[in-house]
């Protein structure tokens, strides 16, 4: 049958209570009402499979735990279970004593004497009647008049007093009592107010104190009309009632037009004191009135309810276990969804608004001023109910870069320049579209890591940092008496598709001059258009984050910096430099894509192909050694004298050899030529000096030495001149680390400068050694360099000699 052309020929209107002085629109609701949660009678009886006891004793714990004070128990002339759980919380002490226990029972004298034997013994109880009074019931349902209706109501009032009365005497416990009008929103509002007359006055006993006060529950038990019409009800009633001040007014909304929340809300500004409901609006049909959603709209108006939600999935669990219904993914509050913003401009608001509120907070934290919430689209603190931001943004194929930013931000720390945001939702909408379905976290950080080459080695690129160094030097064309510019000089070590290269570059800083190597050594030609920093974390755990985009170099700058395709990169490091040469070559992973690029070739000769960082790799993929560039330099003038005699041609093994000869460099596995059989190094309080003795191998000699410096190098080294008639200093000295743990080793390089007896001759050589102890690696380099020196010194003897 579909639906009417003309419903007004099946459906009346409701008729509108005629009260044009009504107050309740002007009214705020600045404190909570008395709560009563009848999730255990009334949320239980509209299950298809009711609570078993300790699905009941679950529950009843956790209402407690939430802070509510009245708690309706069960209708315990219903079944043995009710009546029993009653008595399982009296007599097993499971009632605080704060709380009161509200048991519910119809108007017939026989279920109100098994409802009061129910809550016998109990420290504090409600009994709570119910009767209907509207015209449908009474004339359909019961078919009694009005009269007859009133009579029922005085009738067992009468009743419960006498036996409360009676359990009072004998087992102490103390007694309320609560009086619905079933059906109330559809009774006359005159004839309401009758019953409920007649009720109070056979009560007899309505004070003014909290514990006397007679309970007038107004249950909307059916919605037939809008809440401003419920709210006009309980105002009209609220006012004409007698002795208002003995009387607390409850309200029971139920939810079949969906504004439960609305009429309980409107109801209290009506004059209500009092809202009956379940936890996320279990009950009957369309279910009682939501008091967490209730009590969570206060909380949002900056109004304490005096019930906890603090830890709301834990109330959550409690309810969807025992109920066996969910809560649905977009309930108030609760659903899981509530929190979670899939479009792309409400991402993009809640990540200004966390933005904002972050500088506002600070600031107002500085003032001591309260830290107000004020977000787009989440009018409640999700933190304030135990949940975490993680869900607050969720991406799919319809959300926007804000969001996925957000995320980027929330789980790696990372705070993404407005034009890498664009980039990176590109690739993120294009796994979005192709898997047709929710992005997660692990999605969006997973594609992060991979895109930017972040994260570990299962994320490297084709080129991989793996050393550096970086330093100075004035730049050339300097005028006198001005200030001169610094260059940088990268030197490092790069992975370069798993073979360890050696690269080498000027510029301007660390980051042109890896440029420079880069297309230098690897025909990479890149230039910088835009590059970001910032921290994360504090003190001593900070890194550095950079970002850097990096276009193809047209030659033309102007065309360069408006080039359209680009290639964003993002490193981390502890060292600020660090960051930003990671997110360099980063960004070069996704600009050369699996384009090969160029093997090294070993040419020293004439029209060399080869330079000083292709020696310097071959040496370091051979003996793991990363060379100074000083000594890079010195080496490969060495390699083309060598290589001279063969066209220019010279083999790994021989340039490997070389070296080894030339500085003095050999496994300690071998016979050594130069070693620390042992030494000794004593401080010398009075000049803050060090005195060096010990036994060594000089080329393959055992030698004692003793000598005394600054440190243990420069003791070395005077022990060394005591022996000639020149002069040996120390000119540079640099290390670094060979191997990883238990196998680390220390590798060092000395360059050390010769003058010969009376200024002449002047050079300079070079020593290298390895050492599990770094102290004995400087010591065995700087005796390494010495065996050129000592050949030198005899000969400038014979020379000095000879004049």
């Amino acid at each position: 049958m579909p639906m009417l052309a003309d419903p007004s020929i099946k459906y009346k209107p409701y008729t509108p209570l005629n009260l044009p002085d009504r107050q309740w629109p002007a009214k705020i609701n600045r404190a909570p009402p008395i709560w009563l949660s009848t999730d255990l009678r009334d949320g239980n009886q509209a299950l298809a499979n009711p609570m078993t006891i300790p699905q009941k004793m679950s529950f009843f714990e956790t209402l407690v735990k939430c802070g509510f004070k009245e708690i309706e128990v069960s209708y315990p002339a219903a079944s043995d279970t009710d009546f029993n759980f009653v008595r399982m919380l009296i007599e097993e002490n499971r009632v605080p004593d704060d709380v009161w226990l509200q048991v519910l029972t119809p108007a017939r004298e026989d279920l109100i004497k098994r409802t009061v034997d129910a809550v016998a013994g109990s420290k504090r109880a409600i009994i709570h009647m119910y009767n209907a009074t509207s015209c449908l019931f009474r004339t359909v349902v019961f078919r009694n008049s009005k009269e007859e209706t009133l009579a029922l109501a005085v009738k067992h009032t009468e009743i419960i007093r006498k036996l409360t009365e009676e359990c009072t005497a004998k087992y102490g416990t103390q007694f309320r009592y609560e009086y619905s009008p079933e059906t109330f929103s559809q009774t006359e509002p005159e004839f309401a107010l009758e019953v409920c007359e007649a009720v109070k006055k056979a009560w007899g006993k309505a004070g003014t104190a909290y514990d006397e006060r007679i309970i007038f529950n107004l249950p909307a038990t059916v919605e037939i009309g809008p809440p401003n019409h419920y709210a006009d009800l309980v105002e009209h009633f609220s006012r004409n009632i007698s002795e208002r001040e003995k009387i607390f007014i409850s309200l029971h909304p139920h939810n079949d037009r969906g504004t439960g929340i609305a009429a309980a809300e409107l109801g209290q500004m009506a004059g209500a004191d009092r809202v009956e409901g379940c936890l996320f609006g279990n009950g009957e049909r369309t279910g009682n009135v939501d008091l967490v959603n209730l009590a969570l709209n206060l909380y949002t108006q900056g109004v304490h309810p005096k019930v906890d939600f603090s830890d709301i999935q834990a109330v959550i669990d409690v309810v969807t276990a025992c109920n066996d219904l969910p809560v649905h993914p977009r309930h108030p509050y609760a659903g899981e969804l509530v929190f979670t913003a899939f479009s792309g401009s409400h991402q993009d608001a809640i990540k200004k608004g966390f933005e904002a509120q972050r500088a506002r907070h600070a600031k107002a934290r500085a003032q001591g001023e309260p830290e107000h919430w004020e977000m787009p689209y989440l009018p409640i603190d999700p933190a304030d109910l135990g949940s975490t931001y993680e869900a607050v943004i969720r991406v799919n194929a319809q959300s926007g870069k804000g969001g996925i930013a957000y995320l980027v931000q929330q789980h790696l720390g990372l705070d993404m320049p407005r034009k890498l945001q664009v980039a990176f939702y590109a690739v993120i909408q294009e796994i979005a579209d192709r898997e047709a379905r929710e992005m997660t976290v692990e999605d969006i950080t997973t594609a992060f890591r991979k895109t930017f080459h972040l994260g570990g080695s299962a994320y490297e690129g084709r080129l991989n940092l793996k050393s550096f160094r970086i330093s100075a030097e004035p730049a050339a064309g300097g005028v006198d008496g001005e200030a001169v510019d610094e260059r940088r000089q990268f030197d490092g070590t790069v992975s370069v598709d798993g073979q360890l290269r050696v690269l080498r570059g000027d510029g301007n800083g660390p980051l042109s001059a890896l440029l420079d190597a880069l297309r230098t050594h690897l025909q990479i030609d890149l230039s910088l258009r835009e590059y970001s920093e910032h921290t994360i974390g504090q003190d001593q755990n900070a890194k550095a984050a950079s970002f850097v985009e990096l276009v193809p170099n047209s030659g033309d700058v102007k065309e360069t910096r408006a080039s359209t395709e680009s290639y964003w990169g993002v490193g981390i490091d502890a060292d600020i430099a660090g960051s930003g040469l990671r997110a360099v070559l980063s960004a070069a992973n996704n600009a050369i894509g699996d384009r090969p690029l160029p093997e090294l070739k070993l040419s020293v000769g004439f029209n060399a192909r080869s330079g000083q960082a292709d020696i310097a790799t071959a040496i370091l993929n051979s003996l793991k050694l990363e060379l100074p560039r000083r000594l890079q330099a010195s080496f490969f003038e060495a390699v083309q004298r060598a290589a001279h005699g063969s066209g220019g041609e010279i083999s790994y093994d021989a340039l490997v050899g070389l070296f080894r000869e030339r500085y003095g460099y050999y496994d300690e596995e071998e016979n050594p030529r130069f070693a620390v059989k042992s030494f000794k190094l004593e401080h010398l309080n009075a000049s803050g000096r060090a005195k060096l003795s010990g036994e060594f191998i000089i080329n393959g000699k055992p030698v004692s030495l003793e000598g005394e410096g600054n440190g243990p190098l420069s003791a070395a080294v005077e022990a060394v001149n005591r022996g000639l008639d020149g002069k040996v200093s120390i000119r540079e000295y640099a290390e670094h680390s060979i191997g990883e743990g238990s196998e680390v080793k220390a590798a060092s390089y000395v360059e050390v400068a010769y003058e010969g007896p009376g200024g002449s001759p002047k050079w300079t050589t070079w020593g290298v050694a390895i050492d599990s102890d770094i102290t004995a690696s400087g010591l065995k380099a700087v005796l390494a360099a010495t065996k050129a020196v000592e050949l030198a010194d005899e000969e400038a003897r014979r020379t000095a000699g000879q004049k």
